[in-house]
């Protein structure tokens, strides 16, 4: 399997160089040269699958040979720890809680993955490779963790300064070792372009062995399509089956869609965001038009200029009729989202986070209109990560789980940093600094 740039399907490099590299040369994002589909007798007898023996199955139709049996099992079983349980809350309304991981999100599934699928890679590099990610929240530490202690690696985390919640900057700021936090004074655009902007500095690759840990790079985006399988598997199956995707970046919903083209039987998406509503326009005015992030209760999805969207134009070749008959969207104020939390929160005693809110909000919406589906929404963290938030609108105290009360006890070591790419280069290469100044 090859897998080309989303600038031009004439640079095609293996999965292992896809990995490594995590963006093209020419700033595009890697897609696979095609989508590997099941037999439709394969979902037959899916149910009866374990999650790391569908895991299995989806990541080897992309990776082939390029990793040995035994060692993608292995990886699959060091990623595959945890379940992701679906909650019935409502009829036909099915929370998937993808927040049972290590740090409570669901970017632990394609963290632990791309960790390993690294380490695996990179085990006889002579080179230190450093590991970029810009972080609206989640991805931050679901990524260091997953690279903590990984041999030859070293994490730069790049993070807008009081745009994250407490919870969420003490996971990647308390760690040490081989991972480092930049506090970034902006948005998390600009966060993500100052990594863009590394990754095309050519001398800075010259020097740095650099790859990206952000859903741009597609050993994470592969391991968000398997809770998609197993979510489907554990579904009854007498009506259509659609998934809500609380959605930021929009590596989440870029999985899922593939999940369908691999054959899998959902009849349709929806891409839920907050104010953030970059997409949601596009469907209804065909238009794309970024423009700057604000700042929501649902802080993880604040971004203005979604990178995985790219993925999604590129996998239905820009057919705006096609992308829209398998996908809606939708965009929610803060205010509906708080209105939603308190009403689930009323009707079944059941926690949303606010992301998880935002979903749940675009399936009621694209329900009211079909009445006869059964409904999914992505919980993507626990309301724990938000508990300021959820307990000031809840009006309830929200119990810490023993996996995050650790973090709390850290101290939080960062670097303060400007919207400077300069200044972000000193970081990453401090010798280079030194030069500078000798010069």
């Amino acid at each position: 399997m090859k897998f080309y740039s989303t600038h031009t399907s004439l640079h095609k490099v293996s999965f292992r160089e896809a990995v490594i590299k995590g963006l093209a040369p020419d700033q595009g994002l890697y897609m696979p040269e095609r989508i590997p589909v099941f037999a439709k007798n394969y979902f037959d007898n899916l149910h009866k699958k374990t999650f790391q023996e569908i895991a299995f199955d989806v990541a080897q139709a992309f990776v082939e040979d390029e990793i040995p049996t035994d060692a993608l099992k292995a990886i699959i079983d060091q990623t595959i720890t945890f379940d992701a349980p679906l909650v019935e809350i409502e009829k036909n309304i099915f929370s998937l809680e993808l927040f049972h991981g290590p740090t409570l999100a669901f970017k632990d599934f394609g963290a632990r993955f791309m960790s390993q699928v690294l380490g695996y890679f990179v085990a006889n590099e002579k080179r230190e490779v450093i590991v970029l990610a810009a972080t609206s929240g989640d991805t931050g530490s679901a990524v260091a963790n997953g690279f903590l202690g990984v041999p030859h690696t070293k994490v730069v985390v790049l993070y807008p300064s009081g745009k994250v919640s407490d919870i969420q900057e003490k996971q990647f700021t308390t760690l040490g070792k081989n991972i480092l936090a930049l506090e970034v004074n902006g948005t998390f655009d600009d966060c993500q372009h100052l990594v863009k902007q590394a990754f095309a500095d050519p001398k800075l690759n010259e020097e740095l062995f650099l790859t990206s840990a952000n859903s741009i790079n597609i050993a994470r985006l592969i391991p968000q399509a398997f809770y998609y399988f197993y979510a489907w598997s554990r579904l009854p199956q007498k009506q259509p089956i659609i998934f809500s995707v609380p959605s930021g970046n929009f590596g989440n919903l870029t999985a899922g869609l593939i999940a369908k083209r691999m054959g899998l039987p959902i009849s349709h998406f929806i891409a839920s965001t907050n104010a953030n509503d970059s997409v949601p326009t596009y469907l209804k005015t065909k238009r794309f038009n970024p423009k700057p992030s604000v700042a929501t209760l649902s802080n993880a999805m604040d971004v203005g200029n979604p990178s995985n969207f790219v993925r999604i134009l590129d996998l239905f070749q820009s057919h705006f009729s096609s992308l829209a008959s398998d996908l809606s969207g939708y965009a929610f104020s803060d205010e509906q989202t708080q209105s939603a939390m308190q009403s689930v929160f009323k009707q079944s005693g059941y926690i949303l986070d606010p992301h998880g809110a935002v979903g749940y909000l675009g399936l009621k919406e694209f329900q009211s209109k079909n009445p006869q589906t059964v409904g999914v929404f992505l919980e993507t963290a626990h309301p724990a990560k938000f508990k300021e938030v959820v307990e000031s609108i809840l009006q309830i105290n929200v119990v810490v789980p023993e996996k995050i009360q650790a973090f709390l006890l850290g101290t939080k070591k960062s670097t303060p940093l400007a919207v400077s790419y300069e200044s972000f280069k000193e970081e990453l290469n401090p010798n280079h600094a030194i030069e500078n100044r000798l010069v």
